[in-house]
């Protein structure tokens, strides 16, 4: 069936040719005879354009041709045969199976050529345009064209310069392409082909023989002296621009590596090289592929070439299009990175990853893994094992040499020039403190228990310990485990600080002895060491006193405490003046040793010892006042020496006591209510909220925050803040002054006793009398007024008691005046507490309704 159909498409294609040689007027008088040699040579040709796989340049569309077929036919007037087309083609279409023709579409483009050839025949045109290439013979193959112009239009009588289909006998083509040449070769001294291959060189760091490296230009350039068209030579210069990136990116490696194991390096800034030097290797493989296509010649427009073996500056430029974008950016980060490493180094790059081009981004993940690497290895090495590291100085976290109670405040800090822009300010601060508590455990705890809480923390967080274990990118996975670790590890740090070393009974320890919360120990202490504490300051012995410190705790509840805490009570005498007392320079200290000294620092103590001093002055002042009531207790009045006193005597006396018991009455108040409010309001109060801190603390840090606020609290409640100074002095000046009131009680009591003896000595009976007078002459002073007589002796109680009552007037009087000024200050304080203060000490008002009369 096949040969069926062969056979009669070969008989048609004949017929078809003898039809049209007929019809061509150049033809032979003759008929053509199928065994001419013009029918052989035109059957051939014909056969070679049915069996070509040539396609035309218009859509394969039958239905498209059909309708212009009769909109053709319509314009022109032929409704009748736009019908009929239209009548036929319906019915050519519309039949399908065995004897229709498969290529419909064919047929009628066949058919629409056909037709526009017989138009151009009535237009009286040469006749070699109907088909001309059938009168052909086989020589003349070649010469086929696809345009004629209007140069021969003349000789063929062509009157209008039309494009045609026609032969070219005169080969004028051929002629036009070497006219053509020889133009490229008069407007170029230089071949593209050795341009190229300059440009490869170029593009490599190497000089070509015309394309080099000029230094005044700072790139490399065609020099002027060679003669190439303006394009040629822009678009060099614009492929050349690859060449002055490359040399940039290269000189960048080769001193990075040549300063290597230098500080400017690092491990960031090898890594960094090592990915450009990786970038640079894909670079080498293109550039080689592009060499080996430049040995191919360049063909001329007339010649056919493949479309992939050879290269032109054009296509050059089409190859360069993706190296170029990321030539560009790698000396973008180059010269961004030149003075910059480690962390920093790192978040420069990071922040050009931040680009809407998926090329771009792309490359820029790639090179972010490889240069961050170091990084995370530093990471994840403080995080989980304390291991700093960081020969170059790039980590964010900076070690330096420090004594061990310094190491968790001093030891390491953030370096924020170092910290990359993909890593947060707060998990940087965790990150800090994980490595911080491990280091923390293992110098000042002696601990190991930080490597399981480490251990367990990587596998709750789905990452292994061994190392390269993170990358860039994986942000999520490092938070997991800083978090993790961190939580692991300061929650063992806090059991250790709790339990081995007791942090809590400590705290509790130097509330009782240095804030004096153990009132029988203080009350003891003050009594044993009073005496001692009252001579010159430079001549108490501090053994002498570390002994009388050892009598209260064993004499006083102090002695129930563990034997360590109390082994760090000891006694601590301040540097002292001229002129002071033992008073003013005793003091207590608290040895907290490692690791507590990390909390009760040497400032910390320092206000400790503040602290200590005011209260052991409140609690002098306290003392005192108990002294002077112990003096006034024996009642005078009620005693029998009392009421043989002459009634101007008596009644003096009567009047001094009341005004020493009423001015004590108001510095008792006083003094009480500001201890009341120093214990209660302030100590317990501030030591409750550091109790209910310390149990939420989640870290060292925190506790320290607690501690911190706790023994602020403290000093600021008790006028000891920069804020009170005019408060404390004011305060000060009242406890001096109270102090000076126990003096005169003491000499009101001197003089009331030698009073009453000297009475009992001239009430007794004679033959005593002389026992009596002897012994009171022993025991007085000269000048004493108890051994004058009766007379003198009334005369003298008058002058005394009238001296005593003076001075108690003026000591109220001051009192009263420094008093009203305490109290006047106290509402301007800023601290909220002290109102309370202010409440108690007035609480009816009565100060408030002197101050305006005042």
């Amino acid at each position: 069936m096949e040969e069926e159909d062969q056979q009669k498409v070969a008989d048609l294609i004949k017929e078809l040719v003898i039809r049209l040689l007929t019809q061509n007027p150049n033809s032979e008088s003759h008929p053509p005879t199928p065994n001419s040699p013009q029918f052989q040579s035109s059957l051939r040709y014909a056969f070679r354009l049915i069996s070509s796989r040539l396609t035309p340049s218009v859509s394969p569309d039958a239905a498209a041709i059909a309708e212009s077929t009769k909109r053709r036919l319509a314009t022109q007037g032929k409704s009748s045969q736009a019908l009929t087309f239209a009548d036929l083609y319906t019915k050519f279409a519309s039949k399908t199976g065995p004897g229709s023709v498969n290529n419909k579409w064919a047929v009628l483009y066949l058919l629409k050529i056909i037709s526009e050839d017989r138009k151009n025949v009535k237009t009286q045109l040469d006749s070699s345009v109907l088909l001309p290439n059938l009168a052909l013979n086989d020589g003349e193959l070649g010469n086929e064209s696809r345009v004629l112009l209007g140069k021969g239009n003349k000789e063929k009588g062509w009157n209008n310069g039309v494009l045609l289909v026609s032969k070219d006998p005169e080969n004028l083509r051929e002629i036009a392409f070497r006219e053509f040449v020889n133009l490229i070769k008069e407007e170029n001294e230089v071949s593209e082909e050795v341009l190229v291959r300059d440009v490869l060189y170029a593009c490599q760091g190497i000089d070509g023989k015309y394309v080099k490296f000029d230094s005044g230009a700072d790139g490399y350039v065609l020099s002027d002296l060679i003669k190439v068209p303006r394009a040629i030579r822009l678009m060099v210069r614009k492929l050349c621009e690859l060449g002055w990136l490359f040399r940039k990116v290269k000189g960048y490696i080769s001193e990075s590596m040549d300063g290597f194991p230098s500080e400017d390096v690092g491990t960031v800034g090898q890594a960094f090289c090592a990915a450009l030097q990786d970038e640079l290797s894909d670079y080498y493989k293109l550039l080689a592929v592009l060499e080996a296509q430049s040995m191919n010649p360049i063909p001329l427009v007339s010649e056919t070439a493949s479309s992939g073996n050879y290269l032109s500056l054009r296509r050059l430029s089409v190859w360069f299009a993706e190296p170029m974008v990321k030539m560009r950016l790698m000396a973008v980060l180059v010269d961004k990175c030149r003075v910059l490493r480690g962390g920093a180094m790192a978040g420069a790059i990071h922040l050009h990853a931040q680009h809407g081009d998926p090329l771009v981004h792309e490359f820029m993940g790639r090179l972010l893994r490889r240069v961050c690497s170091p990084l995370f290895e530093m990471v994840r090495s403080w995080v989980l094992e304390g291991e700093l590291e960081d020969v170059f100085a790039e980590f964010f976290v900076v070690g330096q040499p420090v004594k061990a109670e310094s190491l968790w405040r001093e030891g390491y800090l953030l370096h924020a020039g170092m910290l990359p822009s993909f890593i947060s300010q707060s998990l940087a601060q965790r990150i800090l403190r994980t490595g911080k508590s491990i280091n923390f455990l293992r110098v000042c705890c002696e601990d190991r228990g930080w490597a399981d809480a480490a251990t367990e923390a990587a596998a709750a967080a789905g990452t292994s310990t061994r190392r390269w274990g993170l990358g860039y990118g994986e942000t999520d996975a490092l938070e997991s485990l800083v978090d993790g670790a961190a939580k692991r590890v300061d929650k063992h740090l806090l059991d250790v600080i709790y339990n081995q070393y007791k942090f809590k009974e400590h705290c509790l320890a130097i509330k009782r002895y240095l804030l004096l919360g153990q009132g029988d120990f203080v009350q003891y202490l003050m009594d044993i060491v009073g005496p001692e504490l009252s001579e010159p300051a430079n001549t108490i012995s501090s053994f002498q006193l570390a002994g009388l410190l050892e009598t209260a705790v064993r004499a006083s509840n102090a002695q129930y405490d563990d034997r360590d805490i109390l082994d760090r009570l000891k006694v601590k005498m301040m540097p002292h003046g001229t002129g002071d007392r033992g008073w003013d320079v005793f003091s207590l200290e608290y040895d907290a040793r490692v690791p507590l000294d990390t909390v009760f620092t040497e400032s910390v103590m320092a206000k400790y010892l503040r602290i200590f001093n005011f209260l052991w002055k409140l609690r002098r002042v306290e003392h005192a006042l108990i002294g002077a009531w112990k003096t006034m207790k024996p009642n005078c009045i009620t005693s029998r020496s009392f009421m043989k006193l002459q009634h101007a005597v008596k009644l003096q006396l009567l009047s001094t006591l009341r005004r020493c018991q009423v001015l004590w009455d108001e510095m008792n108040h006083f003094v009480s209510n500001l201890q009341y409010y120093i214990m209660f309001e302030v100590l317990e109060v501030s030591w409750s909220n550091f109790l209910n801190e310390m149990e939420v603390a989640k870290d060292l840090d925190d506790l320290l925050a607690a501690h911190e606020k706790y023994l602020h609290s403290i000093v600021e409640k008790s006028l000891l803040g920069e804020r009170s100074q005019t408060l404390y002095n004011s305060l000060f000046a009242l406890f001096d002054l109270i102090l000076k009131f126990r003096s005169h009680a003491d000499r009101l009591s001197e003089g009331i006793n030698e009073l009453q003896a000297r009475t009992l000595e001239s009430s007794v009976p004679s033959r005593n009398k002389s026992k009596t007078k002897k012994r009171l002459n022993d025991t007085s002073e000269p000048g004493s007024w108890v051994s004058e007589g009766r007379k003198a002796l009334t005369q003298r109680a008058g002058e005394f008691l009238r001296n005593m009552g003076q001075d108690l007037d003026a000591l109220s009087k001051e009192y009263s005046s420094l008093l009203e000024d305490f109290i006047s200050k106290l509402p301007m304080q800023q601290h909220v507490d002290l109102k309370f203060l202010l409440f108690r000490l007035d609480f009816t008002e009565f100060y408030s309704q002197l101050r305006p009369s005042t």
